[in-house]
């Protein structure tokens, strides 16, 4: 199984991941699916940096994307630039397979190498499997919103994780 940089290739494997989410559930907010062309323009963004972010995929032995990873803009002003918020998505039917902490390695190394000074993660409650993979890695827990987001007819809470990119 490969770790590797993503490429355009890619963009339909990492869609098709986190639409399934979208769809399935409320780790993430977004109601609605991602079509191919909003994935382009993200992936463009993201590609075109200047190195401070980074987008990798893990392939399984077929060559076949299983997984992404990323770092992306924390928010929009320009002093933020140096903090960055990771995502990780993994197929869904590949959960607890070590899989996630192979590809957070991978990206925090990346982001090690980049100007990026702070990694950020917002995880939606409850979700021990992310929680504890962030923790695994030396996040620590800085902050809690309640009931910020409203998703089937339900509300959730975040935690807010924060790392010091340095340290890996």
């Amino acid at each position: 199984m490969t770790i590797r940089t993503a490429t355009v290739d890619d963009i339909e494997a990492i869609n098709d991941i986190y639409n399934h989410y979208v769809v399935n559930t409320a780790i993430t907010f977004d109601y609605e699916p991602w079509s191919i062309e909003r994935r382009k323009t993200w992936f463009e963004k993201l590609t075109n940096s200047d190195d401070y972010y980074h987008v990798l995929v893990k392939e399984d032995k077929a060559g076949d994307v299983i997984g992404f990873a990323y770092n992306s803009e924390f928010r929009e002003k320009l002093a933020y630039r140096i903090s960055s918020e990771i995502t990780i998505y993994l197929r869904h039917d590949l959960k607890a397979k070590g899989l996630g902490s192979m590809l957070m390695q991978a990206l925090l190394k990346q982001m090690a190498n980049s100007p990026v000074k702070r990694a950020y993660s917002v995880i939606t409650l409850p979700n021990d499997a992310s929680l504890g993979l962030h923790r695994k890695f030396g996040f620590e827990q800085v902050g809690y919103l309640t009931d910020v987001g409203f998703k089937f007819d339900q509300y959730y809470s975040v935690a807010i994780l924060e790392a010091a990119v340095s340290d890996f």
